[in-house]
């Protein structure tokens, strides 16, 4: 029988019974659409988290204190950062291009009649390098301002609009602590950092971070919550890392376990490109599933369809039909199925991966890969699942397939 006949019957046959191959295909479709939305939306993520730690500034490493294993025994750390460390990684690290220790804590401000919880960021005139953050306008801190104490404040965007509206908030007076302190600038915006607002946060010395908001607790010196250090390039940040750790051993006279960390952004960012990796193959294996549920149907309904077609096809073995002729007609009938189920799939999933991109901040996109892979995956389904109900009608005697009609 020539090829081209058996896929019009096999075309005239499915549309005759349309209920029923569309349902046949919603398998499929769904199969389809949920792989390539997964993946799509995925990759997105990765995307969204390697734009998010490039708000962070260039070549920027980051030193918390403690150890993971110290981290996974006890909440405890044995001996906190300081910023003599900060300065001695300044003065003593020739691969270090700027240096900014940070003191942290959640206070409230007030600015005449209005009150706001922020993060209040005790650090250096250095941070804006480090951090590559740039004034709206007024001025950052300077070194003098660190040395002399001075109460003087740098507001996030966030910050100077929920406490002053639109209006300029430089040379005006806000409150930390029942303490007076006067607004020498304002950030511009930077946005948000894997959901944490870095626009939401009040800069200042963190000499009067530490005499007058938090205190002195280390016996070591004036602690720090972590420091943030920039590498003068790209190719200095595995330098960087290795004479930070030495300089740090050698200051904390570290014998067996460092009473630190450095992460630098590759570290971070190849921890999360893990997770949302990971999460992306195990969504894309679940809606996988469903393209298996699919090939299931479309073996079902074939099986269904041999049964009521006994008659048709003892009649074209009795005029000479083959097995392989017979073998063919419902195998193109499977894979047509799966085949227009597995287009119709991918439309539906490049529209959803459209729609998270269009009103989302994930950048989703459409993977070629995907979209073959699932395309692949639906028509070998059907060619697969489609065999044994293909095999059983071959194998049907003419003569027992006449009378049993």
């Amino acid at each position: 029988m020539d090829i081209f006949e058996s896929v019009n019957m096999a075309v005239k046959t499915l549309t005759a019974n349309k209920l029923r191959s569309t349902l046949t295909m919603l398998g499929i479709i769904i199969g389809n659409a949920s792989v390539i939305a997964m993946v799509g939306v995925g990759q997105g993520a990765q995307r969204y988290a390697a734009e998010q730690f490039e708000t962070l500034g260039p070549n920027t490493l980051f030193i918390i204190p403690g150890s993971d294993e110290a981290r996974q025994r006890t909440f405890e750390v044995e001996r906190a950062l300081t910023l003599e460390d900060a300065e001695a990684i300044a003065s003593q690290v020739p691969s270090v291009r700027a240096v900014a220790p940070q003191l942290q804590s959640q206070q409230p401000v007030t600015a005449g009649n209005r009150r706001v919880s922020t993060l209040i960021v005790g650090t250096t005139p250095d941070f804006t390098i480090v951090r590559d953050f740039d004034m709206d306008h007024g001025r950052f801190f300077s070194e003098q301002d660190v040395q002399r104490n001075t109460r003087v404040v740098a507001l996030g965007s966030d910050v100077a609009r929920r406490l002053f509206d639109d209006s300029n908030p430089v040379g005006q007076q806000i409150r930390i602590r029942n303490l007076s302190f006067e607004v020498i600038g304002v950030m511009e915006s930077k946005g948000a950092f894997l959901g944490n607002n870095q626009d939401d946060a009040v800069y200042i010395p963190v000499s009067t971070m530490s005499s007058r908001i938090t205190g002195n607790t280390s016996p070591y010196g004036t602690e720090v919550t972590f420091i943030s250090v920039t590498a003068r390039d790209e190719n200095a940040i595995n330098a960087a890392q290795f004479q930070m750790s030495n300089l740090l051993r050698l200051r904390h006279r570290v014998v067996n376990e460092d009473s630190f960390t450095i992460r630098s952004q590759r570290d971070a960012l190849e921890i999360v490109g893990n997770v949302t990796g990971a999460l992306t193959i195990m969504l894309a294996a679940i809606a996988g599933i469903s393209l298996f549920v699919g090939g299931i149907g479309i073996m079902n309904i074939m099986l269904v369809s041999v049964r009521e077609r006994t008659q048709e096809i003892g009649l074209r073995k009795a005029i000479g039909a083959s097995q392989s002729d017979i073998l063919l007609q419902f195998m193109i009938e499977a894979v047509i199925l799966s085949a227009i189920g597995g287009l119709i799939g991918t439309g539906i999933g490049v529209a959803g991966v459209t729609l998270v991109a269009v009103t989302t901040p994930l950048q989703a996109g459409v993977s070629t890969a995907a979209v073959a892979l699932a395309v692949g995956v639906s028509g070998g389904i059907g060619l697969f699942f489609g065999v044994f109900p293909a095999r059983q009608a071959a194998r049907l005697d003419p003569i027992v397939a006449l009378r049993s009609a």
